[in-house]
């Protein structure tokens, strides 16, 4: 029997166990020394351990893993010493955790691992060591969000860290700011009501981006308060970037364009009419040096992927519905003039890849259908577009599976690949085609659609709805790739 595989697009805080109706503070717990299997269940409800970590090689180079999209920003880890071919039976599985509602991705520095999810009607953020998931401190706000399309009511945005403290944007706009080491809450803003944000398709799914000392969010407010720049320090308004493009689902970058330091904003959520683009921002003052549109002319599209620097004055964007893929070239005054543009690279939500000369992504709506493009940056000519499929056999049946719309992260001289529904693959690729290495899959659960994070050799893989197969409910799952 062969099966074609696919799925649908488918305040108070509390010291752990004791509820507190209204405190806003974070704890922090005195972890006891752990005997047993049973006692460790006990201790920490919801983790299950399976294994101790390998030592670090000397030789590994490590990081910490700030953003969603790395600790340089761009899906590319700068790791070494990485596991890149692993048995039939998967990477080793160290430790699992359950989660809440959300599609954000975690974020780590000096062995501590922040979540945002949504637990028992509040977002909560929980700090856990991020070698062996036990919990450190939690936070959490009450929230009232129903997605109004049927997916996760939980947060889209990912959890930033700079220097000591960590902000998490919410579905509805409340703006955190906490200490990394204590949880303690440096200061809370609720921009929904300040900045009169309206109700969009999905609620807030921008993630912030730290320049210097300026903690920048796409907010998408009344009175055309589209971009403001907030004091990362004490959560005051620093400026306010004036435009009637809202706030899109597309997270801030950073680049360096002519030798300036800009801040890149995709902008276009839902608005009538349907309008959005590229803003580029002076993260100093909030000034425009730049505007170009590029959305879909229809209502119900939504800009998503991260703007992704080309070279020293270009730009890649890509918008799913209608447009495409574009290259952007900003001359010397910051004019904007379209290199070239390609309506079938419509990337979803990933982020694209450049690497070795090359730009990766996969291209497409809808989950059937998705497919995975190698092109030259220059002049968007394809070097091979392809859909990365397998057969495997399970429970007594052979599985038609492919990547679907996946996520790439850039490991050494292979990629860690993600895909929709939970396969987790090494591959190989480069401009003549691709190689898949090792594949496993983890799990069947939709919605998967998270950039796993790797810091320290371990790899955190984000499983955020009910696996289909098990009903095993969403969890956050370490896996050791340390070379031994």
């Amino acid at each position: 029997m062969r099966v074609l595989l696919y799925s649908r697009f488918s305040f108070s805080t509390i010291p752990f166990g004791i509820p507190i109706a209204s405190a806003l503070c974070a704890i922090s717990l005195g972890l006891p020394h752990l005997t047993s299997a049973a006692e460790e269940k006990r201790a920490f409800p919801g983790l299950t351990f399976h294994a101790k970590a390998n030592p670090l090689a000397k030789e590994a180079v490590t990081a910490d893993w700030p953003r969603f999209n790395g600790p340089n920003d761009n899906a590319k880890s700068t790791e070494t010493a990485i596991i890149g071919k692993w048995p039939d039976s998967g990477p080793r599985l160290l430790w699992e955790r359950d989660k809440g509602e959300g599609y954000a991705s975690p974020a780590i520095k000096d062995g501590l691992l922040t979540i945002f999810h949504r637990k028992d009607g509040h977002e909560t953020i929980d700090c856990i060591d991020a070698t062996n998931g036990t919990p450190v401190w939690k936070f959490q706000y009450p929230v009232e969000y129903r997605d109004r399309y049927g997916y996760s009511n939980g947060p889209r945005a990912s959890p930033v860290i700079a220097g000591n403290h960590v902000y998490a944007h919410g579905v509805t706009a409340w703006l955190t700011c906490l200490e990394i080491k204590t949880g303690k809450k440096t200061w809370q803003r609720n921009l929904g009501d300040e900045f009169e944000i309206p109700q969009y398709f999905f609620g807030k799914g921008s993630t912030p981006i730290v320049i210097k000392d300026t903690l920048i969010v796409n907010v998408g407010g009344s009175k055309e308060r589209c971009v403001v720049g907030f004091d990362r320090f004490t959560g005051k308004t620093k400026w306010i970037t004036k435009d009637s493009w809202g706030a899109s689902y597309s997270s801030p970058s950073r680049a360096v364009i002519h030798g300036k330091e800009v801040c890149l904003v995709f902008t276009g959520g839902e608005s009538r009419p349907p309008e959005g683009g590229l803003l580029v921002i002076d993260p100093k003052d909030g000034s425009k040096l730049a505007r170009f549109p590029w959305r879909s002319s229809k209502f119900e599209s939504a800009n998503a992927v991260p703007p992704l620097p080309i070279g020293d004055n270009r730009v890649f964007l890509s918008e799913c519905y209608e447009k495409g893929g574009v290259v952007v070239e900003f001359d010397q005054d910051f004019a904007p003039s379209i290199v070239w543009s390609d309506e079938t690279l419509n990337v979803h939500w990933m982020t694209p890849v450049l690497a070795g000369g090359a730009l990766y992504g996969v291209a497409g709506r809808h989950q059937q259908g998705a497919d995975v493009f190698c092109i030259n940056p220059d002049n968007g000519k394809a070097y091979w577009r392809d859909r990365i499929n397998w057969t495997e056999e399970m429970d007594g049946r052979i599985l038609d599976l492919e990547f679907f719309r996946g996520a790439f992260l850039k490991v050494e001289d292979f990629f860690i690949c993600l895909s929709e529904i939970g396969s987790l693959l090494i591959v190989k690729m480069d401009k003549k085609g691709w190689k898949t290495i090792s594949k496993n899959q983890l799990f069947f659960a939709p919605g998967t659609w998270t950039l796993p994070a790797l810091s320290k050799g371990l790899l955190y893989v984000m499983q955020n709805e009910t696996d289909r197969r098990t009903g095993q409910g969403p969890r956050l799952l370490c896996y050791d790739l340390r070379k031994r």
